[in-house]
């Protein structure tokens, strides 16, 4: 029999970013210290982020914060569309809405992010291999953290839509051995100064 301990899976989207998603704002990098503050009691071993320069800042940021946590580039943790749905799994009153959101982003990028999905669902999901609980952290993006979360509740692929998450906010997973997985906390922004 394969031993397994609690994943407590921590998600953030990256800090503020510009105009041309190239960087941070002063707001932004404020906003990932903050968060990596906050995350100073929290027994983290890994911080995965995306590779984009937005999460890859946000990251070194939070990491710069805590003590010797490695943090690392990964493709999963991109930003991609993770699923692009059929009318017919919509629902009536909002599928030419939704469609046509998911649809604006163009196709060659919305061709890798079912793969990518499917990678993130197996790199961060379900309970750690091995004895000892686990505490990760993944700097992503809005749709990585809703499909996460979508498929964290059973919702329908689908689902990811429709879930915005603001940035530097803390959403917290928890996969525990014989147990659903479980929504510990959305999109909280408690360690961060009020707009």
């Amino acid at each position: 029999m394969t031993t397994t301990a609690t994943r407590h899976l921590y998600l953030t989207r990256h800090g503020e970013a510009t105009p041309d998603e190239r960087a941070l704002t002063d707001d932004g990098r404020r906003q990932a210290v903050l968060l990596g503050k906050r995350l100073r009691n929290v027994p983290l071993t890994a911080i995965h982020h995306g590779p984009l320069p937005r999460a890859a800042q946000t990251a070194r940021l939070i990491a710069a914060q805590l003590d010797d946590v490695p943090a690392h580039a990964c493709e999963p943790a991109g930003d991609y569309v993770p699923h692009t749905p059929e009318r017919d799994e919509l629902p009536p009153d909002a599928a030419d809405v939704l469609l046509d959101f998911v649809h604006r982003v163009p196709a060659d990028q919305r061709a890798h992010g079912p793969r990518l999905a499917h990678e993130a669902l197996e790199r961060f999901t379900g309970p750690a291999p091995g004895a000892e609980d686990r505490h990760e952290l993944v700097v992503t993006h809005n749709f990585l953290i809703g499909w996460l979360v979508r498929a964290a509740l059973d919702a329908p692929p689908w689902r990811w839509m429709g879930l915005n998450h603001d940035n530097a906010a803390l959403t917290v997973l928890r996969y525990r051995p014989g147990f659903p997985a479980s929504l510990v906390s959305y999109n909280d922004t408690s360690h961060l100064p009020a707009v």
